[in-house]
């Protein structure tokens, strides 16, 4: 207890009454002794009332110290009660003002809790910008999509332009944006001014629906019906053509029946290859701008694959060769895609390389400064010894049906969509596709994989 306030009460209760008996003294209206005696009394009394008092103010000071705290903590012990009814009436409405407020406090932050963990949630990307339009939070549909690309996306000039009209006021904007980070993909950014703005200085989101596997589809669905009609349109023919003859001049001709039967079914196989190819191409595309989440053992795989090529390189004569570096990690990809690009780019050495020749598969640890990204990687190379091909050719080759001799491509059985499988897989999983020829000495494909996706 605090002398101040103590003192002070005392006077304020005792003041008048023993002013009172010291002038009944002093005038004779009562004895001296027993004024002393009743001034003594209201001075101890006044003292014992006074000291009450303080201490209930002090109790009822606390009592707003503790209301004035963001929150009472759980364990601390809870304070007496004034003995005065009116500091008690005070300090037990107090309490029940805080006690409210806390309860208020704890919904509010359940409510965020719940605010945070929906957007969290939220399938497409969300961003929040504060009043300086830099990110002030990004959900993990953003993170996953853009990672460390986030402020590239807001300084593409379409964004930007739907930004300063959104906090210029003219509403809710949309924009439809081609981004070519961290990988090309088309974007529909619909960007919302928060009025008043959010505390923490939230002033607009910015949601970031990917359209590209819904234009993927669109061009998929074209691209499938001009390739299919125009590949097939030669086989076809072909088959109808044998069918007539069958039908009418051979009909008779054993020999002939025999020998246009085995043609209608290498077009047909080639029919049926093609469209295999186109069905996987097409598959490819549509995820290709959705990097793969698994993990894949390169080194065993291709020890799969190139074993299955083995009865194919013995009877062309062809000697197919494995190295493999030693410890290799494994690295981030879809097992089944990464042996697809191993079968077609072996599958094409065999075929476009040289009887009794020889092919390379090699695995190793991508050396650095050699043209490589600086993250580290896995390099897969084949290489056979064949014609090659002329330079003009390389930029083209992995093009759809593009084909450097087309007459033996069909011969051996090619559908011209190989490489061009490979390279959208490739894509796919963040890596580098490099293709090296000379002709008369051979040519080098060189895939470059990441151990870790960015």
């Amino acid at each position: 207890m605090r002398l101040g306030p103590f003192i002070g009460a005392s006077f304020a209760v005792a003041a008048v009454p023993v002013a009172a008996l010291l002038a009944l003294a002093v005038t004779g209206s009562a004895t001296p002794g027993a004024s002393l005696a009743a001034a003594g009394a209201c001075a101890a009394a006044a003292m014992a009332l006074a000291a009450l008092f303080a201490r209930d103010l002090h109790l009822l000071a606390e009592t707003l110290r503790h209301a004035a705290l963001e929150r009472q903590h759980d364990s601390a012990p809870p304070l007496a009660l004034p003995r005065f009814p009116a500091l008690q009436r005070i300090a037990l409405a107090i309490g029940r003002l805080v006690r409210a407020r806390d309860a208020r406090t704890a919904e509010v932050g359940r409510l965020s809790t719940a605010n945070e963990a929906i957007v969290e949630a939220l399938p497409d990307p969300l961003l929040v910008l504060g009043e300086d339009r830099q990110t002030r939070r990004a959900n993990k549909a953003a993170r996953e999509a853009f990672g460390d690309d986030i402020p590239a996306v807001l300084r593409h000039p379409g964004m930007r332009a739907a930004i300063d009209r959104a906090f210029a006021g003219a509403g809710p904007q949309t924009t439809d944006l081609q981004l070519p980070v961290p990988m090309p993909r088309e974007v529909r950014a619909s960007v919302f001014l928060l009025d008043p703005p959010l505390p923490g200085g939230a002033r607009a989101i910015v949601v970031l629906s990917d359209r590209t596997r819904e234009r993927a589809l669109d061009r998929m669905r074209a691209d499938f019906v001009a390739n299919a009609s125009h590949e097939l349109r030669t086989p076809l023919a072909g088959l109808i053509g044998f069918i007539d003859t069958l039908r009418g001049p051979a009909a008779d001709d054993a020999a002939a029946q025999s020998r246009f039967l085995g043609i209608m079914a290498e077009q047909a196989a080639r029919m049926n290859r093609l469209i295999d190819d186109l069905l996987v191409l097409s598959h490819i595309e549509l995820d290709e701008h959705q990097p793969p989440l698994g993990r894949a053992d390169l080194a065993a795989l291709l020890q799969r694959v190139v074993a299955g090529f083995e009865p194919e390189a013995g009877r062309r004569r062809v000697t197919l060769r494995l190295t493999l570096a030693p410890g290799l990690p494994e690295v981030a990809g879809d097992a089944d895609q990464l042996a697809q690009v191993a079968q077609n780019l072996i599958d094409n050495a065999l075929k476009y390389g040289r009887d009794g020749g020889s092919v390379r598969v090699e695995l190793a640890e991508a050396p650095p400064g050699q043209g490589w990204p600086a993250r580290p990687g896995l390099l897969f190379t084949v290489a056979d010894d064949g014609l090659g091909i002329a330079r003009q050719h390389l930029p083209r080759l992995t093009e759809r049906f593009y084909r450097v001799d087309a007459g033996r491509s069909r011969a051996v059985g090619g559908t011209g969509l190989g490489l061009a499988i490979v390279k959208h897989i490739v894509s796919r999983h963040r890596g580098v596709l490099t293709i090296a020829s000379e002709e008369a000495k051979g040519t080098t494909c060189s895939v470059w994989l990441p151990v870790e996706q960015s």
